[in-house]
């Protein structure tokens, strides 16, 4: 029997700073592979957990679809303070469809955003646009549904981050697959919803390879800071420019909005790199960074501090390019601080031995004594794992806790929780 384990993940992403004592853990029971996206906190101080699962017919007929599919499907999983379950719902299509995104809504509903393989049927209400789509669907605090939409072309679309915008409205971030309408084999496509979930514009952003979004986080101004490994070089072509339309993806209603392109400005400086876009409100590009050594170094995680924003990653790149910092052993952490215009404060690696790898990234806000009203950034919790990495050792896979310093991410504690092979589990 499988079971869900969220461990440095969530501690990383929900939890506050201090010496952490367990208060309760849950196990989150199936008898198939389940995928755990996003633990998310609600507008109530409870959690949603979500993530993808084949639906058990021993589990109640509450928790189920409307009807079941042999497939994976869309599962949430709401629980109180005391780690009890309030609720447990599935959205189902009649094929494949992987939740990868949730976002707790200012209302106190979600927004899920997801890969769907499925065509209209069951829970699904739109027809495949063709390929993989992105589907998104609107909850209340209940679990039941608001809305839908289906966002897609004939490429293959995916779903990766969701957030709420200052007029309530949402951006969606993802990627698209070798279209026509891109610039290399994959790029990323970022889409603006009203509240009603109305299309209101659409943006590709790509170099001549491959770009996939990681991550996408509010700005203070109303904007995106969207966080997206890179293994694409600059796209040179004098007919096309940042202002270039054409016809937007179907979402089953005409937009009155093409979708604009932008292409990549920047070149990588290695096999991979970090690449970083700042939005505006209205989804226009305001700047862009590419950082990166001559090896491959992969973005996974941005965050917003109170004097502008940390890129967390990990690097297998030595000092070069514009990387300042030296790897260590194997695969190294690597954080970059920028200020709110995108240029760089300071860089720097941390090493666990072997392949460390970066889940999660939480900014810790602190009280400023010298201005009341102004929250100042005490330093950074930094959640991921280790893996032994061409050899053979008994813990070959470890989790691990870091803080950091404020303004130089100096290291000031490592904290190694325990670890569960095969699965998941909720720590409080």
């Amino acid at each position: 029997m499988k079971k869900l384990y969220i461990g440095a993940y969530f501690l990383c992403t929900v939890l506050s700073v201090s010496a952490q004592e367990v208060l309760w853990q849950k196990d989150i029971k199936s008898t198939t592979q389940d995928f755990l996206s996003q633990v998310t906190p609600t507008v109530d101080l409870q959690y949603l957990i979500t993530g993808s699962s084949i639906q058990s017919k021993s589990l109640s007929q509450e928790a189920n679809s409307q009807q079941q599919n042999n497939g994976y499907d869309f599962h949430l999983v709401k629980l109180n303070q005391q780690g009890e379950e309030v609720w447990e719902k599935y959205f189902a299509g009649k094929n494949h469809d992987y939740l990868s995104a949730s976002l707790s809504t200012q209302d106190g509903g979600f927004l899920l955003a997801g890969t769907s393989y499925s065509g209209k049927g069951l829970d699904k209400k739109d027809d495949s646009k063709g390929g993989s789509d992105i589907w998104l669907i609107r909850i209340n605090e209940f679990g039941d549904e608001v809305w839908q939409k289906t966002l897609g072309s004939t490429s293959d679309e995916e779903a990766r981050a969701v957030i709420q915008t200052t007029d309530l409205g949402f951006f969606v971030a993802g990627n698209v697959q070798n279209s026509p309408q891109g610039y290399g084999s994959k790029d990323v496509l970022v889409v603006k919803l009203d509240k009603t979930g109305k299309e209101l514009s659409q943006l590709i952003l790509g170099g001549k390879g491959l770009d996939e979004v990681e991550k996408m986080i509010p700005t203070r101004d109303g904007g995106v800071l969207l966080g997206v490994y890179s293994r694409s070089s600059e796209f040179r072509d004098s007919g096309i420019g940042s202002s270039s339309e054409i016809r937007g993806l179907s979402s089953g209603t005409p937009t009155p909005n093409p979708v604009s392109r932008y292409p990549k400005s920047t070149n990588n400086q290695g096999e991979g790199d970090y690449w970083i876009i700042k939005l505006s409100k209205d989804g226009k590009v305001e700047w862009e960074k590419n950082y990166g050594g001559t090896g491959d170094d992969h973005l996974r995680t941005v965050a917003m501090t109170t004097s502008g924003f940390i890129i967390g990653g990990e690097s297998r790149s030595e000092r070069s390019g514009n990387k300042t910092v030296s790897v260590e052993e194997g695969t190294d952490l690597w954080l970059i601080s920028l200020n709110e215009k995108g240029e760089e404060i300071w860089q720097k690696s941390y090493n666990f031995k072997n392949r460390d790898v970066l889940m999660g990234m939480h900014v810790i806000l602190g009280h400023n004594e010298r201005e009341k009203n102004k929250d100042l950034t005490k330093g950074i919790l930094l959640g991921g794992y280790t893996q032994a990495e061409g050899r053979i050792e008994a813990d070959d896979e470890t989790f691990w806790m870091m803080k950091t310093e404020t303004n130089s991410g100096e290291n000031t504690s490592k904290e190694n929780p325990e670890k569960e092979k095969n699965g998941f589990r909720i720590l409080n």
